[in-house]
């Protein structure tokens, strides 16, 4: 079900992403090297594990999860959250949860475009990654 994500994928634009770290609580500086940061997203899936490696000339991040099962996340920004990622619509929902906030990191494929929807409270950002060859 999950297959459709399978891949190496590298970002080529981001919308109100500054906005969104906004919202999370995300300092000035930290914003400031988020947005100049044009990560290649590695998705792959071993069984029932599902891995996203995130990397970038500033960080590199890992998490490994099964679909429909909450998880601790210690996020790239260092929060704190319990997450859980399902397949809903055909998109790769991520929820996460934490102090009572919550956001949401939504996937979509098509064809080689993957679409990632950030959602928190009223702001949206997307961004947009095309596969990698």
């Amino acid at each position: 079900m999950a297959e459709v994500f399978v891949g190496k994928w590298e970002l080529k634009e981001s919308v109100k992403f500054d906005e969104y770290m906004k919202k999370l609580g995300v300092g000035f500086a930290t914003r400031q090297v988020g947005n100049m940061t044009k990560p290649t997203t590695i998705i792959s899936i071993d069984g029932d594990k599902v891995t996203v490696k995130t990397q970038s000339s500033i960080k590199n991040t890992e998490l490994s999860f099964k679909l429909d099962e909450e998880f601790d996340e210690t996020t790239a920004d260092d929060r704190k959250v319990k997450s859980i990622v399902k397949v809903e619509d055909g998109k790769l929902v991520h929820v996460q949860k934490w102090d009572g906030k919550e956001t949401s990191l939504v996937r979509s494929v098509e064809g080689n475009a993957l679409t990632l929807t950030l959602t928190m409270d009223e702001v949206v950002s997307t961004r947009h990654y095309v596969k990698a060859e």
